[in-house]
């Protein structure tokens, strides 16, 4: 069982996506571990992208997902990592295959609706910038 990390940026809360894009993770078998809404500090948002630091894109990263509310949460799953990224999509929306989440709702790669860890690694990492122990279920 794996567990990985994702999470509905400010775009994809304004469109009232949070229970299309949960049921999509759900009716791919996998499990929800933890989910909240909230407004990420500064802070928190440059430690999330602390890995593209110094990078052009970086302060138009952490602008954007500050701008607005944002559903994080835990998945867990056989591969969740890999299969959460799949159900994503590419992360330019011009790149993504229908029925994927960027596929069908983004409308352009800065804001693409979704956040997702790119590896266990990367999970591990950016989960308890999020969730506690104690939040977690299953």
């Amino acid at each position: 069982m794996e567990r990985t990390f994702t999470m509905i940026k400010p775009d994809g809360v304004k469109k009232a996506l949070v229970g299309e894009i949960v049921k999509r993770y759900q009716d791919a078998g996998l499990q929800l571990v933890a989910l909240k809404l909230t407004r990420l500090s500064r802070d928190k948002a440059e430690e999330l992208y602390s890995v593209h630091q110094g990078k052009p894109f970086y302060m138009e990263l952490v602008d954007f997902i500050t701008s607005g509310p944002v559903a994080p949460m835990v998945i867990e799953g056989d591969n969740a990592v890999s299969r959460v990224r799949d159900i994503m999509g590419a992360t330019n929306p011009k790149d993504a295959d229908k029925g994927t989440i960027r596929g069908d709702f983004a409308e352009e790669v800065s804001e693409n609706i979704v956040h997702g860890a790119d590896s266990v690694e990367s999970a591990n990492r950016e989960i308890p910038i999020f969730f506690n122990d104690d939040e977690l279920v299953g």
